[in-house]
């Protein structure tokens, strides 16, 4: 009786460590997947924003010998190409200093784009995406971007450079090109929120901002976002004037945010 539940211990020791190192083999294969899959991911961005960025005439993602003759840049001719194939694909975020160079993508809801590259693959670390409402042909008041945060410094990471005024100082202004325009915003807030409770007042929700109703409601806006930022940056914005709005996550507080805003630089 002895030897029986002697070996029975040690059929279920060995069960149990085959099972442990089972366990430690699938999580390092799946650790390896998502590192390869990170990978290919970001030498899949590298090539876009250096395509997008050299004036190269060969179009790669259509047979585009579109000639010059069109009043347009090379980067928006580009972009053009990028959104025949990908149809979401509908501008380009570029921030210098940071490693923020992305396509910018839309839908009609603010949920896929979370975990879904421009290529419709799914991805923990998803898109850079404009708010569902915000419309090129009316021209919103706020262009409102979103995008993940990520430890090896993609997608959105970037920004909470700026909470360091000094970084702010070397780096005022973020491109942003859409279908119609390349254009450069001077930023003119810095400042961390978090998402409110729908019951919350008197509280600034940023979030729902994209098209202002009238003049108060936009200067209202600018006003807040002026009094949250970190830092005094001495740039205003006066109604009529295009907005950028620029959202990520932190984590000073539950569903927390840090929101960069900037306005379209005039020529």
């Amino acid at each position: 009786m002895k030897n029986d539940k002697g070996n029975n211990f040690l059929i279920i020791k060995y069960v149990m460590v085959l099972i442990f190192s089972i366990l430690i083999l699938v999580s390092f294969i799946f650790l390896i997947a998502s590192k390869y899959i990170e990978y290919k991911e970001k030498k899949d961005y590298e090539f876009l924003a250096d395509y997008i960025g050299n004036n190269e005439e060969q179009g790669v993602f259509t047979d585009s010998s579109q000639a010059k003759a069109q009043d347009k840049s090379e980067k928006i001719l580009k972009l053009e190409e990028l959104n025949n194939q990908y149809k979401d694909v509908v501008a380009w975020l570029e921030i210098p200093g940071t490693n923020i160079n992305y396509p910018v993508v839309q839908s009609n809801d603010n949920i896929y784009y979370l975990d879904h590259t421009y290529k419709k693959t799914y991805s923990t670390r998803g898109s850079i995406f404009l708010d569902k409402d915000v419309s090129f042909e009316k021209t919103s008041d706020n262009f409102l971007i979103y995008g993940h945060r990520s430890k090896s410094g993609a997608m959105f990471e970037g920004l909470l450079k700026y909470e360091n005024e000094g970084f702010y100082q070397e780096h005022k202004i973020i491109n942003f090109s859409t279908l119609k325009e390349d254009t450069e915003y001077e930023i003119l807030a810095v400042f961390r929120s978090k998402v409110y409770n729908k019951s919350d007042t008197n509280v600034f929700k940023y979030y729902f901002f994209v098209n202002a109703e009238n003049e108060n409601e936009y200067n209202d806006f600018v006003s807040n976002s002026k009094k949250a930022s970190l830092y005094d940056t001495g740039v205003n914005a006066s109604y009529g004037e295009q907005l950028l709005t620029l959202s990520t996550c932190a984590y000073h507080t539950e569903d927390g945010r840090f929101v960069i805003v900037a306005k379209k630089i005039k020529y």
